[in-house]
């Protein structure tokens, strides 16, 4: 690989990492939030190499007057290996087409994260119905809020279809970033009294807590009985745990 299409090699990544961390939100695909500013210094690294390699080529062609350095065998080795073509596929892909988001395929395979344990709960609520809750909080108050909050609350929870698998049913899903993509886990709640939509739809779910095992303790189950299923879109924050915000 000559030197000037190394250039573009480097110019072309820049510009995917700009045009996912500056310009749009692909970026939360991949990696948490807080890597954007890393992302795009990278970005701008990148291009900065980028012309400094343009400017040491046009340098060496202005005193180059057609010698091909050779080693003592004969053989020139200023090139990288062929292989090295191959690394403008995901540098294109940046700026042209977008890898696909993980979803249910990688859930189903995903560590399940483990819900931090807690002593202690704040009271819901009053009067809120359905509740806003997260996958993580509802399971942690159904195995482990010995005040039973969860008894006959109402909730409401937004996440993605993941088939259960053998038997049939399915799984309220969220995968969750610690760092990036290579380190997801996934948090699931299964859900009783309504077929599931295909897989990797965004859904939110309302209903109660479906009584398997007991409530407050360990062997309670995560799981919802559905009262209402409502499509929804994406969130933008799809990788965490949070509540759901809007698309932008």
């Amino acid at each position: 690989m000559k030197r000037p299409v190394q250039v573009v090699l480097l110019a072309l990544t820049g510009l995917g990492l700009l045009h996912a961390a500056l310009f749009t939100d692909l970026y939360l695909r991949y990696v948490k939030e807080g890597l954007r500013p890393l992302l795009i210094a990278s970005g701008v690294l990148l291009l900065l190499l980028a012309l400094a390699g343009a400017a040491l080529d046009r340098n060496d062609r202005d005193h180059d007057h057609g010698h091909v350095h050779e080693n003592a065998h004969g053989h020139d080795h200023s090139t990288a290996p062929r292989i090295a073509w191959l690394l403008f596929l995901p540098a294109l892909s940046l700026l042209l087409y977008a890898p696909p988001a993980l979803g249910a395929y990688s859930a189903s395979r995903a560590t399940d994260k483990v819900v931090k344990k807690q002593k202690e709960f704040d009271p819901l609520p009053a009067g809120t119905s359905p509740l806003p809750m997260t996958l993580s909080e509802f399971t942690a108050r159904v195995q482990q809020d010995r005040k039973l909050g969860m008894k006959g609350r109402t909730v409401r929870m937004t996440g993605f279809v993941t088939p259960a698998g053998q038997g049939g049913g399915w799984y309220l899903t969220r995968i969750i970033f610690t760092c990036c993509a290579a380190d997801a886990q996934s948090v699931k709640v299964r859900m009783y009294g309504t077929d599931a939509l295909p897989a990797n739809t965004w859904v939110a779910v309302t209903g109660t807590w479906h009584p398997q095992g007991r409530l407050g303790t360990k062997s309670a189950t995560a799981a919802l009985d559905v009262r209402r299923t409502e499509q929804v879109a994406q969130p933008v924050n799809a990788f965490t745990d949070d509540l759901p915000l809007t698309p932008s």
